[in-house]
């Protein structure tokens, strides 16, 4: 019987809406109706989770606190009593416009008999947080605002997760059943994680010598040039000493066919070469001399390789001849 007045009610409310509400069409007032139907139907059955369903929809398409109602009591029903809590407040603090339905009014006072009784049954917590000022805290992953802290907390009825996290610090966390109408205290405390051993670092390969390099590369170079002056040093003494040997046989040669240091004019061209004879001789000797002297001293002050440490140089001068020899 008392099935049956409820969803009569619920159909009488729902046909003689208020003016505000008589705009809403025709077929989304038949499907509030059914909706309605439905949910008062589930909420008889007790399939506390089908009759939210239907009323919360039936509540979305004509907002009214006889369906508002509905989805508070499938609330209570699934254990959702914060928000079933919520919701009778809410029909409470909506009220209804005059010349509205006598089932909105009998709505509204149910509701606030309901919420009397459902409210020394929904357990509270306090939670307290021993740590740093950033830990975030959170009851079953929802966050928990700071001012909530140390005060006592209403939850809903069942088992619940306490965590409290902060960066540089282990985690902490509490599991809990609260049972109707308990009232609960948990404390985290929040301790500094230990920092990671320090891995050993690598060796680390010093750089290259980057001055034993440019000397090396610079000793190379002095002894390439100390060859190559030695070389055009040799060269140069050998042609100041083949001028000098052509020289020497020209003058013998004139001071025979110049009787008491004259010489004929017919004469003049061997006399012409034999000046040219002696000139190439000083110059070649001159350069031959600069270039050995050279030569010898780039390669005696190139800085020395273990490979190079034997070097040495010896000029050499001999008849018709004239250069240095030397070991590498």
């Amino acid at each position: 019987m008392a099935r049956r007045l409820g969803i009569a009610s619920l159909l009488l409310a729902l046909t003689c809406t208020p003016a505000a509400l008589a705009q809403v069409s025709d077929a989304d007032r038949a499907t509030a109706r059914s909706l309605a139907v439905e949910g008062q139907e589930a909420l008889d059955r007790k399939d506390f989770a089908a009759a939210l369903d239907r009323f919360g929809r039936a509540d979305a398409i004509i907002h009214a606190p006889t369906l508002l109602l509905g989805v508070a009591r499938a609330q209570v029903g699934v254990g959702q009593w914060i928000a079933a809590q919520e919701s009778y407040n809410r029909i409470l603090r909506e009220g209804a416009p005059e010349k509205s339905p006598e089932q909105f009014f009998e709505a509204i006072a149910a509701a606030q008999r309901e919420l009397d009784a459902l409210a020394p049954r929904i357990p509270q917590v306090l939670i307290s947080v021993r740590g740093p000022d950033t830990a975030a805290v959170t009851i079953d992953d929802a966050p928990v605002p700071r001012a909530a802290l140390g005060v006592r907390r209403p939850v809903d009825p069942g088992d619940h997760v306490v965590r409290a996290a902060a960066p540089g610090f282990a985690p902490a966390e509490v599991k809990m059943t609260l049972a109707e109408g308990a009232s609960e205290t948990v404390a985290l405390e929040l301790n500094p994680v230990a920092p990671p051993p320090a891995r050993p670092r690598a060796p680390v390969a010093p750089p290259p010598d980057q001055g034993a390099s440019a000397s090396g590369s610079g000793g190379s170079g002095r002894t390439v040039l100390g060859i190559v002056a030695l070389g055009l040093g040799g060269a140069g003494l050998a042609a100041g000493a083949v001028g000098g040997v052509l020289a020497i046989d020209k003058h013998g040669d004139l001071s025979d066919r110049c009787l008491g240091g004259r010489c004929d004019p017919s004469l003049k061209g061997d006399v012409d070469s034999y000046h040219a004879m002696g000139t190439l001789s000083t110059i070649g000797f001159a350069i031959g001399a600069v270039g050995v002297g050279a030569g010898t001293l780039l390669l005696l002050t190139a800085p020395r390789s273990p490979q190079r440490a034997g070097i040495s140089i010896t000029p050499v001068i001999g008849l018709g001849s004239a250069g240095a020899k030397g070991s590498f």
